[in-house]
């Protein structure tokens, strides 16, 4: 049953993903990024990608499928972001 819409993500989470912009060479690339950052999120005991598509509305399985394993991204270019983002974070709350 699709319960979670991506528009009802708190704010936080669009500044959040936000960072990460300019990693992705495609707008369909943000879109899943977030839609998969938010079924990892989400309340779901399984995190499979069916689950995730299955209970956000707009979420589709092919498409984060796709996004996964076919869609051309560089992983370690996101985790060396996702290293920065954290380090921010952290250097942020010791303030």
């Amino acid at each position: 049953m699709k319960e979670i819409t991506p528009a009802a993500m708190p704010p936080c989470f669009e500044r959040w993903c936000k960072r990460f912009d300019d990693v992705w060479t495609h707008q369909a690339q943000k879109r899943e990024f977030r839609n998969y950052i938010g079924g990892l999120l989400g309340e779901s005991e399984r995190k499979k990608l069916s689950q995730m598509s299955d209970n956000a509305v707009g979420v589709t399985y092919h498409r984060l499928h796709h996004f996964l394993t076919e869609a051309p991204w560089n992983d370690q270019q996101v985790n060396e972001r996702r290293l920065q983002v954290m380090n921010q974070c952290s250097l942020a709350s010791d303030k």
